[in-house]
């Protein structure tokens, strides 16, 4: 990264959970096994395929098995080793849509397509660099938009207002170790989302900072020391990347990583979150959430089902 970013060549990387596995590829070495799209480049033409009705059958984790990594998530909380951890298990999905089916049909602001292993249609920018700034939008609180009043409701909630001011903080102190003049430009709004579920609501806040005038010189560096996301991690961060560990007890893999862009001047990279992986003869959906010492463990394994979707409608 470090020597394409000199050359101002433009590439696309793929970082997993772990930071364990890469991909760095030139944009012309990607297809047809890795097929992408940012807000403002792709490396595909997305295909008018049949329209069917969708068949989608999510078998959770069982609620036993969350309520014991919750409860040892709590036990670290409350013993003061994490403030926010986020939580994530995976369910089992049946459905009639293949990989490459969802990478054409989606709408979602990023779309990673890696073949026959996952397709993820990621809502959340992880950072962006344009003009020598660094920005970064963490997405923390999710509600049914269809509630009444919802936004006020998700706002005004004290677990999903804490999760957020937490993570904030957290990102604004990433931010530092790479950059100057960090500040929070947006705080708490809203970002709609569709899907063959309904309607989501999330809240995001805007984070930005000025980079030093070389940084297209040691992008690989700024993304090391920026990884994993505070946002699918927690706070303080290498703590909380042990305790997930133990809690969860099963590979994230590239769920949770980062996909990002540089077209040669600039950076743009989200974190691989709505995400489909192919098991053999069924898929498997990764998914959580923030917890904090004001979860309640019931709303929070709801709130990971209701991740279980595809931005298709």
């Amino acid at each position: 990264m470090n020597e394409l970013g000199k050359r101002k060549q433009p590439f696309v990387f793929l970082f997993d959970f772990e930071c364990q596995r890469a991909k760095v590829l030139e944009w012309d070495e990607c297809a047809p096994k890795l097929l992408w799209r940012t807000p403002q480049h792709a490396n595909f033409s997305r295909e008018k395929l049949p329209h069917h009705p969708v068949s989608w059958h999510v078998e959770p984790v069982k609620h036993e098995r969350y309520q014991q990594a919750f409860e040892l998530v709590q036990q670290h909380i409350h013993g003061g080793d994490s403030y926010l951890l986020n939580l994530t298990m995976p369910s089992r999905v049946d459905t009639n849509l293949t990989l490459e089916e969802i990478a054409h049909k989606s709408n979602s602001p990023y779309l990673v397509y890696l073949k026959d292993e996952f397709v993820c249609f990621s809502p959340e920018i992880f950072v962006r660099i344009e003009n020598g700034r660094i920005s970064s939008y963490p997405m923390k609180g999710t509600i049914d938009a269809s509630l009444p009043n919802a936004e006020t409701l998700l706002k005004t909630n004290r677990k999903e207002r804490a999760e957020h001011h937490t993570i904030v903080d957290l990102i604004r102190n990433d931010l530092s170790r790479v950059a100057e003049q960090v500040e929070v430009k947006r705080f708490c709004y809203m970002d709609e989302i569709n899907s063959n579920r309904g309607k989501l609501l999330q809240m995001s806040s805007e984070i930005t900072g000025k980079l030093p005038a070389d940084y297209n010189d040691h992008l690989g560096d700024l993304f090391a020391g920026l990884l994993p996301a505070g946002s699918i991690s927690g706070a303080p961060k290498k703590k909380t990347v042990e305790i997930i560990e133990a809690a969860e007890q099963y590979e994230r893999g590239w769920y949770t990583g980062i996909f990002g862009v540089f077209d040669g001047e600039n950076v743009d990279s989200c974190v691989l979150i709505r995400y489909l992986e192919q098991n053999g003869g069924h898929f498997t959906f990764k998914s959580g959430g923030g917890i904090t010492h004001l979860s309640q463990c019931e709303e929070e394994y709801e709130e990971l089902i209701n991740k279980v979707y595809v931005p298709i409608t």
